[in-house]
């Protein structure tokens, strides 16, 4: 009886270690019966057992393998040449997913431990993300708790698709890359994952045929005078067909965006017209009359907070310690006049620390009668909006002085409050965007005419802010150009990366042309 049951266990063994993984799969969604649909599925966090369960759950017949991947090793100063070189690292990327390319579909996968459920990378390269892989996805990655890069290569994506996608992104808790490439949309919604919400910090949207209508729609999510990213660091935008008119939707996005710090738009057809614009935004450029609105009702909403937050800390506390005192002066016993005295003493400094939270005018003054006589001051001051905006107006440049109230809001002040806003000619002029840091142009038709508006704005621009590297590479203007060469030079001595680096960018970005 023990050499059959051992005979019969060799045989078992065997077969199990013929059977694929996919098949394996399909044996452990068979073997699960009380889950009956998606929605009762509850995700483990293997994504290597979760995904083709729930492909089982949606009646898909060919379901794709995830096959585990070796882990891509990038040290921080190639991420940081990587992001200052304006998109370096997609192109490292893409030369790295054409290698790894396979022609059955299949979820590539990296881990960050031994552990099958510390996935940190999911990559899909040529094969189409239809909606019931969407469904999956969206069910299987918010339960991936380490994973931080997807990319998605030739997708065959759909406007809905990218809805889809969407939606799945932003319930990834800490995903904050995504690679999108060739997978042009008619519907042209790739802003839809840099909106104001997105917690993305790095999106590449390389060669999607990107058009004017699309630059519309990113430069809108990029900024507005009401709006705008907040988180994204790098975009990617290279070999699409922005074009001038796009170009110029792109730095209507820059004017009031502080994130962004690299910027890739080589081989877009832009020329001399779209490249003005982005030049413009890099110097001191006059705000626009919905601009001047936005800040005007900016600087009322700061201004008049701590003046409507005075009166409700102020007003009820020094009213009835006022009268509370009153009748106590008719008592003429010693006993109540201690009592009184020692309340007095007791009052005043608790009325030293409201006026000390309402402003810095109350500390030195006494909580007597005198602090009553504000309290009716501070209400007639209150409705004069008429009486209040020419002051705003003549005091912007000493509310923009570094006070104590805007460095309270500088964490999410508007770029329109910044400080160094001037006013000349009836025009409010803007110091500029000088949070971004890298520009890639290469590639595209602009002339000695573009060099030297650039070389103008750099000139604006601070010492310590502002561009790092501009490329300008592969344009139409020669390599001795006066201009092109100037500002080589502001560059090599801003750029703090090494100079031989730009070598073999140049190399590489020539042939991805």
């Amino acid at each position: 009886m023990k050499k059959k049951g051992e005979k019969i266990s060799k045989e078992k063994t065997s077969e199990e270690e013929a059977l694929t993984t996919a098949v394996k799969n399909t044996y452990r969604v068979q073997e699960k019966c009380p889950v009956k649909s998606i929605d009762d599925y509850q995700c483990s966090g293997d994504l290597e057992m979760d995904f083709p369960e729930i492909c089982s759950l949606l009646g898909m017949k060919e379901i794709p393998a995830v096959t585990l991947r070796p882990r891509a090793s990038f040290t921080p100063t190639t991420d940081r040449g990587s992001m200052a070189s304006g998109g370096r690292q997609s192109q490292m990327g893409a030369s790295m997913e054409t290698t790894t390319w396979c022609s059955k579909p299949r979820l590539q996968v990296e881990l960050e431990s031994e552990d099958p459920q510390s996935v940190n990378n999911i990559k899909v390269f040529g094969w189409k993300v239809d909606e019931l892989i969407a469904r999956v996805l969206n069910k299987t990655l918010p339960s991936l708790s380490n994973l931080k890069y997807l990319h998605l290569w030739q997708a065959g994506l759909t406007g809905q698709t990218l809805i889809s996608l969407k939606n799945t992104i932003s319930l990834c808790s800490n995903l904050r890359t995504v690679v999108l490439e060739g997978n042009p949309l008619p519907e042209q919604n790739y802003h839809l994952l840099i909106s104001e919400d997105s917690m993305l910090t790095h999106v590449s949207l390389r060669n999607n045929k990107i058009s004017e209508e699309g630059a519309r729609l990113i430069g809108s999510a990029l900024s507005t005078a009401h709006s705008g990213n907040r988180n994204l660091l790098s975009l990617n935008l290279a070999f699409n067909a922005i074009g001038d008119a796009g170009a110029a939707h792109i730095a209507k996005g820059l004017r009031l965006n502080r994130s962004l710090l690299s910027l890739s738009l080589a081989n877009n057809h832009i020329g001399d017209t779209g490249a003005s614009h982005l030049a413009e935004v890099l110097g001191p450029f006059a705000l626009t009359h919905d601009e001047i609105v936005e800040r005007r009702q900016l600087l009322l909403r700061r201004d008049q907070s701590p003046s409507q937050a005075e009166p409700k800390c102020e007003g009820p506390l020094s009213i009835p310690s006022s009268s509370s005192l009153e009748p106590n002066v008719t008592k003429s016993s010693k006993s109540a006049s201690k009592k009184k005295d020692t309340s007095r003493k007791d009052e005043k400094p608790a009325l030293n620390q409201t006026g000390a939270a309402a402003g810095k005018k109350e500390e030195p003054k006494p909580a007597k009668k005198f602090s009553d006589t504000k309290v009716p001051r501070i209400k007639v001051g209150k409705p004069g909006g008429k009486e209040k905006l020419p002051s705003l107006m003549d005091q912007e440049e000493k509310t923009n002085a570094g006070q104590n109230k805007p460095a309270e809001l500088s964490e999410t002040v508007s770029p329109l409050l910044e400080v160094g806003v001037q006013h000349t000619g009836g025009r409010v002029i803007l110091p500029g965007n000088t949070a971004l840091i890298s520009l890639n142009l290469a590639g595209n038709h602009l002339s000695e005419r573009s060099l030297h508006l650039f070389l103008s704005s750099l000139g604006a621009q601070t010492e310590g802010r502002g561009l790092l590297r501009l490329r300008l590479n592969r344009n139409r203007f020669p390599p001795e150009c006066e201009y092109f060469l100037k500002i080589q030079d502001i560059m090599s001595l801003r750029d703090p990366l090494n100079k031989t680096a730009s070598a073999p960018l140049d190399e590489e970005e020539g042939q991805a042309a």
